[in-house]
């Protein structure tokens, strides 16, 4: 195995977590495709079930497949530890239930991806939990909405589709200083861009459906822990105190998984992380394509006049855009943008008139994809909800894929052209 740290981001995602000595010379993990696993003994057994030894024993547990990826994105996050999950929303549900109790509160950036608006506002008000919804930038609001019930403060790193950037350093010192940790989600900017834990962030969330998987394969989730929260320390906690004398500084990832992953059933199938792995060879690839396609593609819909606005952060006028310039160090500004046409049957019109990019619900994928949020993935919510999520009729969502510049261009041309009449 390599010393991962000291290799670059785009030699890490390739090497970290690689034992092809122990795969017979693969340099792919097999598929550990089985319910459960043999022990020579009933000590050794024993031992497993106690947490003495990192055997496995039943998929629903663990899967030598999904350790590998676990590995591999703590390091490549800069984290601990992690835990593979079946989906995004298992990942998100089990991070942040491990923190939760009946009567809990915590502060959240209002721009999230819909489910994870459905779960913080509806779910988990059945329970009891109150999630206090601020601008994600707005480091006041923020402050102002934490109480002595707050558990934690929850940001997404770009928000989709509002496209706005908080200052995670700034979010994390806040966050710290009233002993709470800052669970990040990094969907949408992947660690080639940003890695929160670099700017103080305690966790990380992924869809890893989005871009670390990038093909449109497989379906998965990742907690990952950075393993420097002072649960103790932090008076909030005292709930923590078992976890804490069983796994030390990852003490949270062990009640994630002990608490909830387990018995919630959330387990990721291992062809979905062998799937995983084999997109994450490319990501460095991939988002530098990703991140140069959509810069370009930003620019090119603002030079159009059936185009009312563009909203990406690599745009010198975007409110986010120093923020973003300076924590994603030059590198881009992400992959998913925004953009308003005159209203909603104009937008139909534009996405019906597309030849090349795709038309469904997914984004992150190599192929460019196209959505109308507003009448799919928002279409049961109430319209002053909508409106506060930044979920307009006019808005149309693009997740800017790696195909040649010029021809994602001429396409979205082509079906602005047909829009006139």
């Amino acid at each position: 195995m390599t010393d991962d740290v000291a290799l670059s981001f785009d030699s890490r995602v390739i090497h970290a977590g690689q034992s092809p000595e122990q795969w017979q010379g693969a340099t792919l993990p097999p598929i550990f495709q089985n319910a459960s696993h043999l022990h020579a003994t009933a000590e050794n057994l024993s031992d497993t079930f106690a947490g003495k030894t990192r055997d496995h024993i039943y998929m629903r547990l663990t899967n030598p497949t999904n350790r590998v990826l676990e590995e591999k994105l703590a390091a490549l996050e800069g984290g601990r530890g992690a835990v593979f999950m079946a989906s995004g929303m298992a990942a998100i549900t089990n991070g942040c239930m491990a923190l939760l109790r009946a009567g809990d509160e915590f502060v959240c950036g209002n721009s999230l991806f819909m489910s994870t608006y459905l779960l913080f506002k509806n779910v988990f008000a059945k329970y009891g939990i109150t999630a206090r919804m601020v601008e994600s930038t707005d480091l006041d609001a923020m402050a102002e909405a934490i109480t002595d019930k707050t558990r934690f403060v929850y940001l997404e790193t770009i928000g989709n589709p509002k496209m706005d950037v908080p200052d995670l350093e700034k979010a994390a010192h806040l966050a710290h200083a009233y002993g709470l940790p800052l669970i990040v989600d990094n969907t949408l900017a992947s660690p080639y861009l940003c890695r929160p834990i670099e700017f103080g962030a305690d966790v990380v969330i992924h869809s890893t459906t989005k871009y670390l998987s990038g093909h449109g394969d497989a379906v998965g989730g990742v907690v990952i822990d950075s393993g420097r929260f002072d649960w103790a320390a932090s008076g909030r906690f005292a709930d923590m105190q078992p976890f804490i004398d069983r796994k030390g500084e990852l003490a949270y990832l062990d009640r994630v998984w002990r608490e909830h992953h387990i018995n919630f059933g959330t387990s990721a199938a291992p062809l979905h992380a062998y799937l995983t792995m084999v997109g994450l060879d490319t990501l460095a690839l991939r988002m530098e394509r990703h991140l140069a396609n959509a810069q370009k593609v930003a620019e090119f819909l603002r030079s159009r006049p059936e185009v009312a606005w563009v909203n990406y952060a690599g745009l010198a006028d975007h409110p986010s855009h120093p923020v973003a310039r300076s924590q994603f160090g030059g590198l881009g500004y992400g992959g998913l943008l925004a953009f308003g046409l005159k209203d909603r049957e104009t937008c139909f019109k534009f996405i019906n008139g597309l030849k090349m990019v795709y038309h469904l619900a997914n984004l992150g994928d190599c192929k460019s994809l196209v959505i109308h949020p507003a009448s799919s993935q928002y279409v049961s919510f109430a319209e002053e909800v909508r409106q506060s999520l930044a979920i307009t009729q006019d808005l149309v969502r693009l997740s800017v894929g790696i195909e040649a510049p010029a021809d994602i261009i001429a396409d979205l041309g082509q079906s602005l052209d047909g829009i006139k009449g």
